[in-house]
């Protein structure tokens, strides 16, 4: 007798399947309403309209046929990016093209709406297209290796949406409309958004059917397409412009839908799917259909409400664990960045003398924010008995100091535990999940007090370092890994981010000061909490130097030296989950020093690892009192958050870093 052959999931069964869950939902929303056939008859119009059938016909119908051609556009230009690129992890929002093409249209509605008027898919197509020749200039130098080009699309995705988050702290009663509309809306008024957008995604679509053929030769490597008299850098242009173009028009129309264009084509991939014709089907009607079922269940199950939550937003967050999913599978061998970069730069001969000397520039960094400043009578030097004025301006320079310290310190142990020098708790999600623990608790708990904050911050950190551990435990921390699981664990925070947001929440303007990294809102007494906090965690860390010494020497070594890796590990990382939620609490999620101090500690010539974490906590909290005092004097009587201007700081020196890679 035979064996009845095993069921296998083809990218035909994948989109069949899907089509019939979107029809099922479909008619179900059609039958709570006007009823199935009206519904039907609302598509067209009806010559007795009602109110049911207006909605339906303005609005419901609009947005299944918009959620349609928005997948199907996005998995499109996934599938490009992915063919050019040879990198199953390119996608329009892994690689920043879509948060470039939503800064340069919220620019363009500040400074230019004119512009607007002459197509908005243009003004996207301008900034998408800035936005990955960015993440190129990163990657070049590395033959844009996989890991390379995605962590360049991260730190492009984290810089531009610090961008974003200044215009939006300055203008919030113009760009409050776009919280929604930003994080991916689909929600319609009428066809025209429908009308716009098909032809674009047509002739998208017809170009990329032109290109098929050439692009079938980027399977090879680049001597074999070479000789066969394919001019690559034209190839690559192309494809890649067809893909920034049809994203550009997307995010012109419904703003920024995530993951779809990274689901669709690893999905029909792993499904069978092998050659770029059956890719390029396959993925867009599978994009097509992902994300209008999921718009349609998300209509389902969430009601009158379902027009405050955006789509997008509720896409990331279910593509967060795909590409979590997905990482473990990814052959990355030999692309991972090399630490040649920010190597030590060798032990400087006197390092207490030199630490004393970043104490001295700590201590008159500090005067200077204090008693140096602008006023209505411009710039003035404050006597050290005024008062009136240091009583708001020493809660800011303490609480900036003591997060400086903090996320310095976090950096450090992060880096020696996983010998991995371009990790930080920005980098690798920690942030991140504490930040969507603190956003959660402020929601959902009734007045928490700060320690129950810090508390559950704690958490965030510890579930985000749980799930760095898990992914990555049996690959022996391998950077690589670890740091495209931080993109994942970012994503998700940006998607709990962007619902909240756009929930229209008054504590929602709470959320956005906190996520800009303001210290506006410090008193003294919870700038003292927060110096006592880095001074009793600074000291923990010091009786673990020894630890910090040997680990990234290797686990053979370790044990041979006596030294438990489980537990050694754990202390470490839980050490780590303490003080990057204490600091969050305080300066948000994205300031980079958790980056860039360490690196700086290494650099002046602090090797030791106590000197290097004395060196690291200096030069923090240095950052941070310098990146406070900048924001309010820049802008001046406006002020940019500490947080906002250290990411900018720290991220621009993340993209120097990977350049010189």
């Amino acid at each position: 007798m035979l064996a009845r052959p095993a069921f296998r999931l083809t990218p035909g069964v994948a989109c069949i399947l899907l089509c019939l869950a979107l029809v099922a939902l479909a008619s179900t929303s059609l039958s709570d309403g006007a009823g199935l056939t009206a519904g039907l008859q609302a598509l067209f119009g009806s010559a007795n309209p009602t109110m049911d059938t207006l909605v339906l016909h303005f609005s419901w119908w609009p947005r299944l046929v918009m959620s349609l051609l928005a997948g199907g556009g996005l998995a499109l230009a996934g599938v490009l990016m992915q063919q050019v690129l040879r990198n199953p992890l390119a996608a329009p929002t892994t690689l920043g093209v879509a948060s470039g093409a939503n800064l340069a249209l919220m620019t363009a509605t500040l400074l230019a709406p004119g512009l607007l008027g002459l197509g908005r898919e243009w003004v996207a197509l301008v900034g998408g297209g800035l936005a990955m020749a960015l993440v190129f200039a990163l990657a070049w130098r590395r033959g844009l290796a996989p890991v390379v080009v995605v962590l360049g699309g991260l730190v492009v995705n984290l810089y531009l949406g610090a961008l974003g988050i200044v215009l939006l702290l300055f203008h919030q009663e113009e760009l409050k409309g776009l919280l929604i509309w930003g994080a991916g809306s689909l929600a319609q008024n009428d066809w025209s958004g429908a009308a716009f957008l098909a032809p674009r995604l047509a002739i998208g679509a017809l170009a990329a059917w032109l290109l098929l053929r050439p692009l079938a030769v980027l399977e090879l490597d680049d001597a074999s397409a070479r000789s066969l008299g394919v001019s690559l850098r034209a190839l690559r242009l192309a494809g890649l412009g067809l893909a920034v173009f049809l994203t550009g028009c997307v995010v012109s129309v419904v703003g920024v839908i995530g993951f779809i264009g990274l689901a669709a084509p690893n999905i029909v991939r792993l499904a069978g799917a092998r050659r770029l014709g059956q890719r390029l089907l396959w993925s867009t009607l599978l994009g097509a259909l992902l994300l209008a079922t999921t718009d349609q269940l998300l209509q389902r199950f969430t009601g009158q409400v379902s027009g405050l939550i955006p789509t997008g937003a509720v896409t990331a967050a279910l593509g967060a664990p795909l590409l979590i999913w997905l990482i473990p599978r990814l052959k990355l061998r030999g692309d991972q960045p090399p630490g040649t970069a920010s190597a030590p730069a060798g032990r400087h001969p006197a390092p207490n003398r030199l630490a004393g000397g970043l104490v001295l520039g700590l201590l008159g960094v500090t005067l200077v924010a204090l008693l140096v400043g602008q006023t209505a009578n411009g710039w003035s030097w404050l006597s050290p008995g005024n008062w009136e004025v240091l009583q708001w301006r020493l809660p800011r320079v303490l609480a900036s100091a003591g997060c400086g310290v903090m996320l310095a310190l976090a950096g450090t142990l992060i880096q020696r535990v996983t010998a991995n020098p371009m990790a930080s708790p920005e980098v690798l999600g920690i942030s991140g999940g504490s930040a969507i623990a603190l956003i959660l608790a402020i929601f959902l708990l009734p007045a928490p007090n700060n320690l129950t904050l810090v508390g559950v911050g704690t958490l965030g950190a510890l579930a985000s370092l749980g799930v760095l551990l898990l992914i990555n435990g049996r690959s022996g921390l391998l950077p690589e890994r670890l740091l495209l699981t931080g993109v994942a664990i970012t994503a998700a925070f940006d998607a709990v981010r962007a619902i909240v947001l756009a929930g229209g929440d008054p504590r929602g303007q709470q959320v956005i000061a906190w996520l800009s990294g303001s210290t506006y809102y410090v008193d003294l007494t919870s700038a003292l909490i927060v110096v006592a906090l880095a001074l009793v965690l600074g000291l923990m860390t010091g009786p673990l130097a020894r630890w910090l010494d040997i680990l990234p020497l290797g686990a053979a070594t370790s044990r041979a030296l006596g030294i438990g890796l489980k537990r050694s590990r754990l202390v470490l990382l839980l050490l780590v989950a303490l003080l990057t939620a204490a600091a969050t609490l305080v300066v948000g999620p994205l300031s980079f020093v958790g980056l860039l101090a360490p690196h700086l500690a290494r650099l002046l010539g602090f090797s030791r690892a106590s000197m290097h974490l004395l060196g690291a906590a200096l030069a923090g909290a240095l950052l941070m009192v310098l990146a406070d005092w900048v924001g309010r004097q820049l802008l001046f009587p406006q002020e940019i958050p500490a947080g906002i201007v250290a990411s900018l700081l720290g991220g621009a020196y993340f993209m120097w870093g990977l350049r010189r890679l």
